[in-house]
């Protein structure tokens, strides 16, 4: 009956198993339940919180942030997602729009809230460390990552609490019993949509409660109960992770493997050498840099049953050299944070990547449609509408932008423009990055997945410039698999591109870089619409 009613009964029926496991040490489900009551009880007794405030959570993937999700869901609460990455102006911004009282941040970030906590109506401040529940060799990653690397800047914040302190309260009362219904909001999901301006998705209890109940019909016998290890390499802030890893293979009794810091390559690959993973999700770029890690090929795969990418496109190279070196094929799944977050899933258990978007989940309609709203016919391409169960309840005090999204009948107005391929969709860009020369329609995805066959190009990323005669060009930011290509590459690119794609989508403009392009890719929507 509600996200709290699904924890409760998870953490009772596999209690003593392992349900988190960050830099090799674990909390049951029993420890994580007991925990994240203290939690509630503290948010609720000291902060005297009632149902509906907003609880901010700003960390990376850490033992804490599961306690923290289900502490404030159980005290009648809403979870409010903040990316640990913002800049000072990102995090006040949001604050201000949620008009959150209460924060639960790592303390490496803590300086943020000090410069702008008088801008906001924070009052209520937890503070976290890395190595906070990790024993001993807590102690020493805090000693390190103070003392030594010095990534911990200095703050002064009067009035904080430890968060080790807060969880730990062996004085609790009862906690309150709060009455939690299906359309209660449970998180604050803040995304970008499509516009392209930030707002925050309400994802209520049965939005969120529907997609893990329609994931778990749809992965039907792929599922080991109590057995699986799941790799969670993307952080939990984001509405992937959240939903699949953190409440979906939870439900499912696994022990998430948490990662907190993907970035770096070689620690990972190491991590994921000592479990016997099942189950493993992530995005094209993720996916793309562990294949590049030699050591990788090193991991064992035999359990390995499920790969889930989300998130943006996938690359069909990458698909395959996945599912080569792994023997697990790439299943792609496709939703916003707005559908919290899948609509629709690669069908699991088929022996070859499909290069679309799957089918519909459970319980969800999918309709292409013009700008008119007209449903559109099989290999005409328009807009993906999402209808179901998982669509959200609105954007957060923004009726304006809910009623640009949400149509009188339900439907959610994604913004993706898709084409049917069989009984499939495959996509086609978001509309604000259609490049449209001289009354062409170009879409950079279809451009990219030419061009990233051409064995000169590790990766690729095209955008639009202004052009007087044309209106606009297209152009691409490129890293080659090797520089000593870039002398040649123009007339290659000429000569691979003339029977592949039509002249007026070749690139005009090139710019090679060395650095990873897929930053360009993932703000290519916000900096069109910008222009």
């Amino acid at each position: 009956i509600s996200l709290v009613d699904m924890f409760e009964k998870t953490c009772a029926q596999f209690s003593s198993k392992k349900a988190f496991t960050n830099f090799g040490t674990s909390l049951t489900f029993n420890e994580i339940y007991n925990k994240s009551l203290n939690l509630a009880f503290f948010l609720q007794d000291k902060f005297k919180l009632v149902k509906g405030d907003r609880v901010a959570i700003m960390m990376p993937n850490l033992l804490q942030y599961p306690i923290c999700t289900f502490g404030i869901l159980k005290a009648g609460l809403i979870v409010e997602n903040i990316n640990p990455l913002y800049t000072e102006r990102e995090l006040e911004n949001q604050l201000c729009d949620s008009n959150s009282e209460t924060i639960i941040i790592l303390e490496n970030f803590a300086h943020l809230v000090e410069k702008i906590i008088h801008k906001t109506k924070l009052k209520n401040i937890i503070i976290t460390s890395v190595g906070e529940l990790l024993g001993i060799k807590g102690i020493l990653m805090n000693f390190l990552l103070r003392k030594i690397t010095k990534k911990v800047p200095k703050y002064n914040i009067p009035n904080v609490y430890k968060f080790s302190e807060v969880i730990n309260n062996n004085n609790k009362k009862e906690i309150k019993n709060i009455t939690i219904s299906l359309e209660d909001v449970a998180f604050l999901q803040y995304t970008g949509g499509t516009s392209g301006t930030v707002k925050a998705a309400m994802l209520t209890h049965k939005n969120i409660l529907s997609n893990v109940l329609q994931v778990k019909e749809w992965l039907g016998s792929q599922l080991k109960y109590g057995e699986d290890i799941a790799i969670c390499a993307l952080p939990l802030y984001h509405i992937f992770a959240l939903t699949c890893n953190a409440l979906t293979f939870f439900n499912f009794g696994a022990n998430n493997i948490l990662i907190t810091n993907p970035r770096d390559i070689k620690s990972f690959v190491k991590e994921l050498k000592k479990h016997q993973f099942t189950f493993i999700s992530g995005v094209n770029t993720l996916f793309n840099k562990l294949l590049l890690e030699d050591d990788f090929k090193n991991c064992n795969f035999n359990k390995l049953r499920i790969s889930l990418a989300g998130g943006m496109q996938v690359q069909k190279s990458v698909a395959e050299k996945w599912q080569k070196v792994t023997g697990n094929v790439l299943s792609v799944g496709y939703g916003l944070s707005e559908t919290s977050p899948a609509a629709s899933i690669d069908p699991i258990g088929v022996d070859k990547f499909s290069d679309t978007l799957g089918l519909p989940l459970p319980s969800t309609e999918i309709s292409i449609q013009d700008d008119q709203g007209n449903h559109l016919d099989f290999n005409e391409p328009g807009e993906i509408c999402i209808r179901g169960p998982q669509v959200m309840k609105g954007y957060w005090n923004n009726v304006k932008e809910t009623n640009n999204v949400m149509t009188s009948d339900g439907w959610f107005k994604t913004g993706d423009l898709v084409v049917t391929k069989g009984d499939y969709f495959k996509i086609l860009g978001r509309q604000t990055e259609i490049i449209n020369v001289g009354g062409e329609k170009v879409y950079p995805s279809e451009v990219e997945d030419i061009l990233l066959q051409m064995k000169e190009i590790e990766d690729v990323s095209i955008f639009s410039e202004k052009n007087v005669i044309l209106g606009e060009i297209v152009c691409a930011k490129i890293k080659l698999s090797n520089n000593n290509f870039k002398k040649s590459f123009k007339k290659a690119l000429k000569v691979y591109c003339k029977n592949k794609i039509e002249k007026y989508k070749v690139p005009v403009k090139l710019y090679f870089t060395e650095d990873s392009i897929h930053n360009a890719r993932y703000k290519r929507m916000r900096n069109k619409n910008e222009k």
